[in-house]
């Protein structure tokens, strides 16, 4: 009996000494989520916040309240604390300085020119008209009747016309043939359509030889020029009319030819 006794008081000193379990049944952060949840609800209601529980916070005092300075105790809300408190709040009053000097800078640009805003109103008398010189003032009535009348336009009319003079057409001038021949003149003697052979050409490679040389002219008149300038369209030198047509290269009369038909008609 005595054994079960000394055996138990062992157990419950080794018991004693064991320090306490932390009850994690509730999980991390689960204990304060309430007073989290109404804190944050007090910040966006902007009523203050409501303080969580904080172990082992030390406890505050009259004398932390009220601190000592130089051996003077100083009441609370006033000395380092509230120069800590001005801080803040003169940070604040910075930050709206900062903007106030953005705005006059913003306004001292915009009135760089010197001169006052215009502001409108219905109060303001109108602005004077100033007469602009050098724009013509013909249809305005009232202006034209100061500075003269019907009779007077009717004389200046009749004036103007005495100086009008006609030119009577004259025939144009004939060329000389110094300049080439003429292709136009050309286009208006023949009667052949494009592709009827009129000449006979003879050669070896005649479309070959036409193509290659009249990719080298900038336009089908001038082809036809030269074609003519060397003999066209009895000979062809150079393959530009292999067809024998007496057209060299993709040259066309027929525009010439609508124009000097259109012109007989009178359309």
């Amino acid at each position: 009996m005595k054994n079960f006794v000394i055996l138990g008081l062992g157990v419950a000193l080794l018991a004693a000494c064991q320090p306490a379990v932390p009850n994690s049944a509730r999980g991390v952060g689960f204990d304060d989520f309430k007073l989290r949840s109404q804190q944050r609800d007090a910040e966006l209601r902007g009523t203050g916040s409501v303080g969580l529980p904080v172990e082992n916070e030390p406890a505050v005092t009259t004398a932390s309240l009220n601190p000592q300075v130089n051996g003077i105790t100083v009441p609370a809300g006033t000395g380092p604390v509230n120069g800590a408190a001005q801080g803040v709040s003169g940070a604040q009053t910075s930050g709206l300085t900062d903007a106030q000097e953005i705005a006059a800078a913003t306004t001292a640009a915009l009135n760089n020119s010197g001169q006052a805003p215009l502001e409108a109103s219905p109060s303001n008398p109108a602005p004077e008209a100033v007469a602009v010189t050098g724009i013509s003032r013909e249809n305005d009535f009232d202006a034209v009747s100061q500075l003269r009348d019907i009779e007077a336009d009717a004389a200046r009319r009749t004036a103007n016309q005495g100086r009008f003079e006609q030119v009577a057409p004259t025939a144009l001038p004939t060329r000389d043939g110094a300049s080439g021949p003429n292709i136009v003149q050309y286009a208006l003697q023949t009667t052949n359509a494009r592709g009827e052979s009129l000449y006979t050409r003879r050669g070896i490679a005649l479309a070959a030889k036409n193509a290659r040389n009249c990719a080298q002219y900038l336009s089908d008149d001038l082809a036809q020029q030269e074609f003519l300038e060397l003999g066209g369209p009895r000979r062809d030198r150079k393959a530009l009319d292999p067809d024998g047509d007496g057209f060299a290269c993709d040259w066309d009369p027929s525009p010439y030819r609508r124009a000097r038909a259109q012109a007989q008609s009178g359309n």
